[in-house]
């Protein structure tokens, strides 16, 4: 239940401290995992000491317990060792200090370990934390490679060494870590984010040169495993140990069997570049070769022809084809305007054969009454009526008389 307290009606300390163990004295037995950090056996006493630590937290709690209860598993349990423990929780007021009072403690066999490993694998893998579309490619030749790996360890010397083999040129960011035990976690998780935060960083790699399962362990843990996840930059693991693979390898976006690999796949080969593009260079050249020498067979093939041997031939031909075509044109032109000059003189003929000027010619007349009709009948005229004669060479009057 909540306190009333003011400035005015402060607790004591003591008092306080009282409280808090009254409320941690009804929590009651429980059973706790961590990772032995610390562990004090001073000859001659009857109680041990140990810190009890949660690598993927970053929290620890001291523990005591008679030294019979340690002593059953004294010869499987040291420091870094995964243990289970049933403790009661217990408040020392006098330093206003938490500890666990344990009655019994087992440690964690690997069998256990690969089950729960498993059963996180199985959990982040349903998350799609695993999946392959969010596996993104290296890039072909990275400016600054962030290393992740053990102070002064082989990993960190085979990675140098052999990217630095590869391509000389290659830079590098290193964050030493512990990269076992009960610190390798948080180091690590810290050095991923830190290179991660590096924008000059092109990838990063996270490497150990192999261990027991134990060792391992750290690099399965779910909190570093969330850390890859979410980084922006591509990530190598390169953990040596093939026969157990740790969730890092399959989060991570390429995985290398050894710290050597992991340079293999980061950096190109310097020779084997100069290799490809020299290789590159002669496959052009030839290529180029190939097209002038086609091109020069066409050319002379071209200018063997022989309208090239005699480029006025053509011209030449072509003329004389015009010539003809002119000459034939002239003749038909020629017969078409004869035979049209025929036509026309045929036709006029028969116009003037036919015309009444022709017929006058032939000494007829014709009678028009002073209207312009022509008479053609006696009883169309009367006697003393002026008609009007026309004759081929003019016209004249004459009088009806009967």
């Amino acid at each position: 239940m909540a306190l009333n307290t003011s400035a005015d009606a402060p607790l004591p300390v003591g008092e306080v401290s009282r409280l808090i163990g009254g409320w941690i004295d009804r929590l009651g037995a429980i059973w706790v995992e961590g990772q032995i950090t610390q562990l004090s056996r001073r000859p001659g006493a009857g109680v041990v000491f140990l810190t009890l630590r949660d690598p993927s937290y970053d929290i620890s709690v001291s523990v005591t317990c008679y030294r019979q209860v340690f002593d059953a598993i004294a010869d499987v349990v040291s420091e870094g060792a995964r243990v289970v423990v049933h403790a009661k929780p217990e408040w020392y007021a006098p330093r206003g200090q938490l500890s666990l009072r344990a009655t019994e403690i087992k440690p964690v066999g690997i069998g256990e370990l690969l089950v729960r490993l498993e059963q996180l694998k199985k959990s982040l893998g349903a998350e799609g934390l695993f999946a392959a579309d969010r596996k993104r490619p290296l890039p072909f030749l990275p400016q600054l490679i962030g290393l992740v790996c053990g102070r002064a360890s082989a990993a960190e010397r085979d990675v140098l060494e052999n990217a630095r083999r590869r391509w000389p040129a290659v830079r590098f960011e290193v964050r030493n870590t512990a990269v076992q035990g009960v610190n390798a976690v948080s180091q690590v998780v810290q050095a991923v984010k830190e290179l991660d935060d590096l924008p000059e960083v092109d990838v990063i790699v996270v490497a150990r040169g192999g261990g027991s399962v134990e060792d391992l362990l750290p690099f399965s843990d779910e909190q570093l495993v969330r850390a890859v996840a979410a980084c922006r930059t591509p990530v190598v693991s390169a953990i040596g140990h093939e026969p157990d693979s740790p969730l890092l390898d399959l989060v991570a976006d390429v995985r290398a069997s050894t710290p050597t690999d992991a340079a293999k796949k980061v950096v190109p080969d310097v020779g084997e570049e100069l290799d490809r593009v020299q290789a590159l260079r002669d496959r052009a050249l030839r290529t180029v070769q190939g097209l002038l020498d086609r091109e020069e067979r066409g050319l002379a093939h071209a200018l063997a022809r022989p309208v090239m041997e005699r480029p006025h031939r053509m011209v030449d031909e072509r003329g004389s084809e015009i010539e003809a075509l002119a000459d034939r044109s002239r003749r038909v032109l020629r017969h078409l305007l004869d035979r049209a000059d025929s036509e026309l003189s045929h036709t006029r003929a028969r116009v003037v054969s036919l015309s009444p000027a022709a017929t006058l010619e032939r000494g007829y007349a014709v009678l028009q009454r002073p209207d312009g009709a022509v008479v053609r009948s006696p009883s169309e005229v009367s006697a003393d009526q002026e008609l009007r004669a026309r004759v081929a060479e003019g016209e004249f009057t004459v009088r009806v008389t009967e």
